[in-house]
């Protein structure tokens, strides 16, 4: 069984002590257990923890390395116990979120009720965008990013794939007829973004390779859900993540089209915050608690 954490205690209780025997003396052990279980560790991690002489032992390099990680460590655990013993509802705090419009109306706030059943103590303070946010210069905590990350210092979390449809009301279909091949796009709608990582091109699929297909729009928007409804009112055609249409489909509102064509047309989706060993427990809380559950809404389970 791995009881590093054991080894830990002991460890520090014979730095501590500066001795063998003391520390046996004070953990109830016998001196010989408490050295052959330095040893195991020394052998286990391939470097010597302590100097021993006859008259007191001290840490090398590599120990005091050891010796404050393992501080760290043991304080961590003990505040986890500490926070469960004493209930979630210790938590507290505000948690600053930036996401898309529409990840964030569908996937992240109908799971903010049941996150504030089990943490009613954390404000949750969300701004939704489909701009890109400095955490930085805007004090945010978490973000989550739909597409290519960029190279930083930020730590990204991984919390599932959004795939693409093109989707268009019943009525426009009928009006301007349902396209069938990438070239009948020419003839249509498709409705664009305007931000400035938007490209205005849809990249699909044709005789198994990648192109990418300029598209002409009368409406070019900051945020998918102004598309969505744009699209539901027989306006042009739609290239929206599945998570964002769902819904729209299955009610007859929104129709699915060039379903090969956009064949894997995805993008992944992370959350990203700023890292390091003193992660603000209420920012650890937040996503333990919606990570798992929007990989579920990315999933349609």
């Amino acid at each position: 069984m791995d009881n590093r954490a054991g080894e830990m205690q002991i460890f520090l209780r014979v730095v501590e002590a500066r001795s063998f025997s003391e520390a046996a003396r004070l953990l109830m052990m016998a001196p010989s257990t408490v050295s052959k279980l330095i040893n195991r560790m020394e052998e286990r991690l391939g470097v010597r923890l302590l100097e021993r002489s006859t008259r007191r032992l001290s840490l090398t390099a590599e120990g005091q390395i050891y010796y404050e990680k393992s501080l760290a460590v043991l304080a961590e655990l003990d505040e986890m116990e500490r926070e469960l013993a004493q209930g979630a509802a210790s938590a507290g705090g505000t948690i600053r979120i930036n996401a898309s419009v529409a990840f964030g109306v569908l996937a992240l706030e109908p799971l903010l009720p049941a996150f504030w059943e089990i943490h009613p103590n954390i404000v949750v303070d969300l701004s939704l965008s489909d701009e890109i946010v400095d955490l930085y210069l805007d004090r945010t905590d978490v973000a989550f990013r739909i597409g290519t990350l960029q190279d930083s210092s930020l730590v990204a979390r991984r919390i599932g794939i959004a795939k693409r449809k093109i989707v268009a009301a019943p009525n426009y279909l009928e009006r301007r007829g349902t396209p069938t091949t990438i070239d009948d796009l020419a003839g249509h709608n498709c409705l664009g973004f305007n931000f400035r990582r938007a490209a205005p091109v849809w990249p699909l699929k044709e005789s198994g390779r990648i192109v990418d297909r300029g598209i002409s729009a009368s409406l070019l928007a900051n945020n998918g859900e102004t598309v969505r409804r744009m699209a539901i009112a027989g306006v042009g055609l739609a290239r929206l993540g599945d998570y964002h249409v769902r819904d729209d489909i299955a009610a007859g509102r929104l129709a699915e089209v060039l379903s090969e064509a956009v064949a894997g047309d995805e993008e992944q989706i992370h959350a990203i915050y700023r890292g390091g060993p003193r992660l603000p427990h209420r920012v650890r809380a937040f996503l333990d608690f919606v990570a798992p559950r929007l990989q579920d809404v990315l999933e349609g389970s």
